[in-house]
């Protein structure tokens, strides 16, 4: 059974509001010294013995999509996307915005990866969300949170939970195929429909 959670992601480049609370102005900087390239801590389980609720975890808790081009590593925080079985695997589903800087960077390469906090860090993904990395090349070294790598993909220390994703297919939704026609003129007044990426879940990390 898959599951689809609604939600809203990192602020667009056209600056349309995004539904989270205003973290930009507000967020102080990690000092320095808390920059420090993360250390590994974490353990391999079966995803089918994961457990969690995904409304919650994915929908009120929040993630973060990351991906690596050319050497830079980018994130965007969402709360849209799902999980379950596609194509005999197990997978899971997220959606993109053409806007979205991140999106060049899941386009670049066959892996990225959804890290989960648990509810935790949610000023930092606040801040993930909604500074773009086109103008804050930093952003991920401001936010406090620090990267590591995690079957050679770049996720985050502080992570509950790494899923290691595998592109199995996107596409672009088209306003054509809708068949509830309100949902455009909610989401999409202006046509930026999100490309949606089903990935295959190849392992699952939980930290702690």
């Amino acid at each position: 059974m898959a599951f689809g959670i609604d939600g809203k992601s990192e602020a667009n480049a056209l600056g349309r509001a995004v539904d989270m609370p205003e973290y930009k102005d507000s967020f102080r900087p990690a000092p320095l010294w808390e920059r420090r390239t993360g250390t590994m801590k974490f353990q391999e389980i079966d995803v089918k013995n994961l457990q969690g609720n995904p409304w919650r975890v994915i929908g009120d808790q929040w993630m973060l999509i990351t991906g690596e081009k050319e050497g830079k590593i980018n994130t965007m925080t969402a709360s849209w996307g799902g999980v379950g079985i596609m194509w005999g695997k197990p997978a899971a589903t997220v959606y993109i915005r053409p806007q979205r800087y991140t999106k060049e960077f899941v386009d670049a390469g066959e892996i990225f990866t959804l890290s989960f906090f648990g509810g935790e860090e949610k000023k930092a993904l606040g801040y993930l969300g909604q500074v773009s990395g086109r103008e804050v090349p930093d952003k991920i070294g401001q936010s406090g949170l620090h990267v590591i790598r995690v079957e050679g993909a770049p996720a985050f220390e502080e992570a509950k939970l790494v899923l290691v994703c595998r592109k199995l297919y996107a596409q672009e939704m088209k306003p054509e195929c809708f068949i509830a026609r309100e949902e455009i003129d909610r989401w999409y007044p202006e046509g930026d429909f999100h490309t949606m990426y089903i990935a295959e879940i190849q392992k699952a990390y939980i930290g702690g």
